[in-house]
């Protein structure tokens, strides 16, 4: 930060972070604005097709998505064709979720549309901060994970990321749609309102 942000407001952990998050958001919704769920639709297709398949109560802890508000984004991605269900070998009572090869092809699009908005957001930085920002921002993140019993979360962002170096991070925000239901308002889809359980 520049000298001219020293004032109490501008070291608080929560409002430096917010600002990140609400540019990220903003530049990432126009990016994949045209996947179910936007940006959760993005980083569930992420999950799918980086081998974190699992069945939909697992993704839903892993991503920190709603359980229902999950289910709702499944049947949508699916529906474009982007990812199916199966059922689990183990567990035949669910239904492992992967990625389609469409799905695999729109996500690799969208992938370098990403790290493009993440270059924006974090273009105030020289490239070395910028990396040194990611690896440390992952530390913490698997960290605040590992201490709040997220299941392997830290393989999530990892994955999402692509290590240490790659694009693919990913936000917490749905469409209109879903954000609605994701605050426990009515979410529109196909014609019809569903409310969060």
């Amino acid at each position: 930060m520049t000298d001219d942000h020293d004032g109490p407001l501008d070291s608080d952990l929560g409002w430096t972070l917010g600002v990140v998050l609400r540019e990220y958001l903003r530049v990432t919704d126009g990016v994949v604005d045209d996947l179910p769920g936007g940006p959760r639709g993005y980083q569930l297709l992420a999950a799918a097709a980086q081998g974190q398949g699992r069945n939909q109560g697992a993704l839903a802890a892993r991503l920190g998505i709603d359980r229902t508000v999950l289910t709702y984004l499944v049947d949508d991605l699916e529906e474009a064709g982007l990812v199916l269900r199966r059922p689990d070998p183990v567990d035949r009572r669910s239904r492992l979720v992967e990625a389609t090869e469409e799905g695999r092809r729109t996500l690799a699009g969208h992938e370098v549309a990403v790290a493009r908005a993440e270059q924006h957001v974090l273009g105030a930085l020289p490239a070395g901060d910028a990396e040194t920002f990611r690896r440390l921002l992952r530390t913490l993140a698997c960290s605040t994970a590992d201490r709040a019993g997220v299941d392997d979360m830290c393989q999530v962002v990892q994955a999402t990321t692509g290590g240490a170096t790659g694009p693919g991070t990913t936000a917490t925000r749905g469409t209109a749609g879903d954000r609605g239901a994701a605050r426990g308002g009515p979410r529109r889809r196909s014609g019809r309102t569903a409310q969060k359980a």
